[in-house]
Formats: C-alpha cells, sequence, structure tokens
C-alpha cells in the first residue's frame, strides 16, 4: 500500500498525434472525450483559466465527487494535467499521443494517484486499476471517436 499507484490505459486512432494533442490541451475538447461525462451526462463542467494549454481546465462537480482539473504541461507528443478533489485526493493525468507505426497515433492514458498519508486512500490505490482503469478506456475510446469526425 504505498503512496502512488500507477494507472495506464493504452489504444489506436486513426488522427494524427498533433491532432489528438491538439484536441486534450483544450478545455472544450477534454469536454468532448471526458469519460466521467460519458459516465454521469449530468456532470457540471465550468471552465476556468485560459481555453487552451498551460493554465486552461475546468471545475467539475457530479455523482462521483467534486474538484478542478487544469493543463500542467503541453508538448508535441502529450498533455498533462493535475486533478484535485480535495479531501478525496490528488492526481496526475497524462494523455500520450504518438504516431504510430500503422498510421494514425499509438493512445496512452495514465493516472497517478497520490494518496499521501490517508490509509484509506491507500486501500482504494490497490484497487484502483479495477476502479479507474475502465474510465481510461472509455476515455481512449471518446478520444479516437472524436478524433475520427
Amino acid at each position: 500500500m504505498g503512496r502512488y499507484t500507477t494507472v495506464t490505459r493504452t489504444g489506436h486512432t486513426d488522427a494524427p498525434a498533433e491532432q489528438i494533442i491538439a484536441l486534450v490541451s483544450s478545455t472544450e475538447g477534454f469536454t468532448k472525450i471526458n469519460p466521467h461525462l460519458t459516465a454521469d451526462p449530468k456532470l457540471e463542467i465550468t471552465p476556468i483559466g485560459e481555453t487552451v494549454g498551460v493554465g486552461s481546465g475546468f471545475a467539475f462537480r457530479g455523482k462521483n465527487g467534486k474538484g478542478t482539473q487544469t493543463v500542467e504541461q503541453v508538448s508535441d507528443g502529450a498533455v498533462d494535467y493535475a486533478i484535485d478533489m480535495g479531501s478525496m485526493g490528488r492526481c496526475k493525468q497524462r494523455i500520450v499521443a504518438v504516431p504510430s507505426e500503422r498510421g494514425g497515433s499509438d493512445l496512452e492514458w495514465t493516472m497517478v494517484l497520490d494518496a499521501g498519508g490517508n490509509p484509506l486512500l491507500r486501500i482504494f490505490g490497490m484497487m484502483a486499476g479495477r476502479i479507474v482503469g475502465p474510465t481510461l478506456e472509455t476515455g481512449i475510446r471518446n478520444l479516437s471517436a472524436a478524433s475520427s469526425n
């Protein structure tokens, strides 16, 4: 039961990596593929900060909690986010898109959960793959579908 738990899912899309990075580095683009919005259509999303790039993000409130997500870094092949859910914890999220040998882009979506010293969050970390994994898989599917339009 360590402090950090990493959950990663991978996929593929026919879209070029540059298109993927442009989509997920904007608040509007991320909202289109947000796997939590798929699971909770009543999820409230309120843009905060910039609309695209570092500092862009949103506040959210839904059936699974409330918090903020902010873009921390954008590179040619990845976007990094900070997610703060207050007492429910903090995590880092990263979406990677790299050109694939078979065309399009290979995708990787990773969340690193930080349980800090909270024993309950550390226990959650042991089950995170089963709980968070399907959400990341939905995100990969949403990303692939949105980027092929």
